[in-house]
């Protein structure tokens, strides 16, 4: 009988993000990188062109299909409800709100299975904290912003941008195809559109808010699918 392939595609994807049990970055790292996030326009440019050229390669003919399929689905869930959050909060739809937060509160847990059915509950555990950490990170952003507490979002980033470096640390690590300095730039431009997205949700700009969100799909998908091209290199016999 030939096992179900999406836990372990799910859980290869995700090996890099087991960093997050890392100590984050020193506070003056910390603090370059969060001005580096402030917009997704001023990410450097070689993460862009990693993105945009493996997502390109990618469509064109991805090594690993199934790999890359599950790591879009994957990420644009998480978008999805990290966007519906900040839409509830700014509507004051405190049911809304709380039903998007549970949603990605699942996906988190849903990814957590998944890895500690190939690599133990432990590392489930770690999987979950990580996620735990960058939902928390996004979630607190949002809060804050909704009520003007300037300095509340700025610890929030500051965060996000900890957690950013410890994931980029991680897959440079584990996996020779990914550069430390590009995918970390690559996750601070993911982290920028957060920011910038919950910046246009709380001002109530839909026609801002709708280009940003192409945008933000565009990018998050060059990320799962950078992150597919990688992993399908360095395990060509596990990922299909």
């Amino acid at each position: 009988m030939t096992p179900d392939p999406k836990p372990l595609l799910l859980a290869l994807a995700l090996t890099g993000a087991l960093a997050a049990c890392k100590p984050a970055a020193p506070a003056d790292e910390t603090a370059a990188a969060a001005a580096a996030a402030a917009t997704p326009e001023t990410a450097p440019a070689p993460a862009a062109d990693m993105a945009h050229d493996t997502a390109t390669a990618a469509e064109a003919a991805p090594a690993a299909p199934q790999l890359q399929a599950a790591m879009r689905e994957l990420w644009h869930g998480h978008i999805v409800h990290a966007r519906d959050y900040a839409l509830a909060v700014h509507a004051g739809d405190e049911a809304g709100a709380k039903a998007a937060a549970d949603a990605v509160v699942a996906n988190a847990k849903d990814i957590s299975q998944a890895v500690a059915g190939f690599y133990g509950d432990a590392a489930g555990e770690g999987m979950l904290g990580l996620l735990a950490g960058h939902w928390g990170a996004v979630k607190a952003m949002t809060d804050a912003r909704a009520r003007g507490d300037k300095p509340a979002a700025d610890q929030a980033m500051s965060d996000l941008v900890a957690n950013a470096g410890g994931i980029a640390k991680f897959l440079a690590g584990a996996n020779p195809n990914l550069p430390e300095d590009t995918v970390r730039a690559l996750l601070l431009a993911h982290g920028a559109h957060h920011s910038r997205q919950i910046d246009l949700v709380m001002a109530g700009d839909t026609a801002g808010e709708a280009a940003e969100w192409t945008a933000m799909q565009a990018h998050m998908d060059g990320i799962a699918d950078a992150l597919a091209a990688a992993i399908a290199k360095q395990f060509p016999d596990k990922a299909s």
